[in-house]
């Protein structure tokens, strides 16, 4: 079945060029667009799609407080957020991953980057390959570092499910853990799992947020 796409942004241009592009692609169905958050929120509950690309700065509602509605909804199967973004560090865009979006994009990154993107969100991946992501988790939180506190929940662990946390959270995808450390990524995918349950954690991009403010895992 084609991906299901919502595009939210307060510029025609944008929506319409991303719509064009995405809708080339044979897996992919651009569904609906909204001019402005408000109408993100409605049409996301309307429409249900599996990917929500949500500009960060919108009239009406700012892409974070829709994307915070959005997710917090509690939709079956849920909605996923990739927030679009034309700062490559933006504290918005690092609060959204911790509210549970699955990552964020720079609106002038490649034509395959955008459908890429796409692609790894709505398979429940957060967005966290690229170096500007990483970049941006590490240089904000190195920023609040004086405000980092260890979580009581890690505490809770095991020591290999601490250690693959530590892998989820330098971005490494579930086959690149398994051959990291020897294991099937069958297992792999059940200690992450077990990791997001005992963290109370949505998804990678919450998970990755934790770890750096918990000092788990430092910026460099």
């Amino acid at each position: 079945m084609a991906i299901t796409v919502l595009i939210a942004d307060d510029q025609a241009m944008v929506r319409q060029g991303f719509g064009a592009l995405l809708a080339a692609q044979p897996d992919i169905s651009v569904i609906g667009d909204a001019p402005d958050g408000k109408v993100a929120v409605a049409e996301a509950a309307r429409l249900r799609p599996d990917v929500v690309l949500m500009d960060v700065r919108m009239p009406e509602m700012n892409g974070l407080d829709a994307a915070r509605q959005i997710l917090s909804a509690g939709f079956d199967p849920p909605v996923r957020v990739l927030m679009l973004t034309t700062f490559d560090i933006d504290d918005y865009v690092y609060e959204a991953l911790g509210l549970g979006a699955s990552g964020f994009l720079l609106k002038d990154a490649p034509a395959e980057e955008l459908v890429r993107a796409v692609r790894v969100v709505s398979a429940g991946e957060a967005l966290l390959a690229p170096t500007v992501t990483r970049r941006l988790i590490a240089e904000v939180t190195m920023r609040r570092s004086a405000r980092r506190t260890p979580s009581p929940a890690l505490a809770t662990l095991t020591p290999r499910e601490r250690e693959i946390l530590e892998l989820v959270a330098r971005g490494m995808s579930n086959t690149e853990i398994a051959e990291a450390l020897f294991i099937a990524e069958q297992t792999v995918k059940t200690h992450v799992s077990k990791v997001f349950t005992k963290l109370d954690l949505r998804d990678r991009a919450q998970a990755v947020v934790l770890a750096y403010e918990s000092g788990l895992v430092t910026p460099g």
